[in-house]
């Protein structure tokens, strides 16, 4: 029997641990290895040939999605599933739009988590149950008039409706501030408004960030 080679990345170690533990509980699962950030794992992943990454979609520096495409990239080519704490679109689409097979929540159940990672093992799309009906009627209706962004325009506004400043952004992201501020204003541009709190509502409104979250003032000049 094939035993499926799982590799882990997530930057808190206590949530590696926990996926570890639940996998490695079954007969036909390795953990064969872990990283902490994109950039660790890129050359681990083509050293160890996992069958499957599973990979938290919300870390500093390179970021999940970016990550996605670059070990989408690999020969051979590891299967990836996101993990993240929100399952709101538009994170599902933007996943698979760089080279993902699975998205799981981390509210998702362990049971769920090991079907999924048996399911893509067998060349099959996983999306997690308790974000599959929202992803589903966001793909039915393409006219929604939802703002078309990048990976990177998605991961920056996630950010900044945080009350992450520019400065904060940059270091998270690698990129400089100016260039932060740049995306800002093309957000702006793109949502239609002009003020941090104008931004945050509208994301909430078009369902690009999970949950309103107002900063408290801005930071930025």
């Amino acid at each position: 029997m094939h035993r499926v080679r799982v590799f882990l990345i997530d930057d808190q170690k206590l949530i590696r641990t926990g996926v570890r533990k639940i996998l490695e509980g079954e007969d036909d699962i390795d953990v064969v290895g872990e990283a902490s950030s994109g950039e660790e794992a890129l050359g681990l992943v083509r050293a160890l040939k996992p069958d499957i990454v599973l990979m938290d979609i919300h870390m500093p520096g390179m970021g999940g999605l970016e990550a996605t495409r670059q070990l989408a990239a690999l020969d051979p080519r590891p299967r990836i599933i996101g993990l993240s704490v929100s399952g709101q679109e538009p994170y599902p689409s933007h996943l698979f739009a760089v080279g993902a097979q699975g998205y799981l929540s981390k509210d998702c159940a362990a049971d769920e988590m090991i079907a999924a990672v048996r399911a893509v093992m067998e060349g099959e799309r996983y999306l997690s149950r308790d974000v599959a009906q929202d992803y589903a009627l966001m793909h039915a209706d393409p006219a929604s008039g939802q703002a078309n962004l990048s990976c990177r325009e998605t991961e920056i506004l996630t950010l900044l409706c945080e009350g992450k400043n520019a400065k904060d952004i940059g270091e998270r992201l690698h990129l400089s501030p100016n260039t932060v501020r740049t995306y800002r204003h093309r957000l702006y541009a793109k949502l239609k408004v002009h003020t941090p709190i104008e931004l945050v509502r509208e994301a909430w409104i078009q369902g690009l960030v999970p949950d309103p979250v107002v900063p408290e003032h801005s930071r930025d000049p």
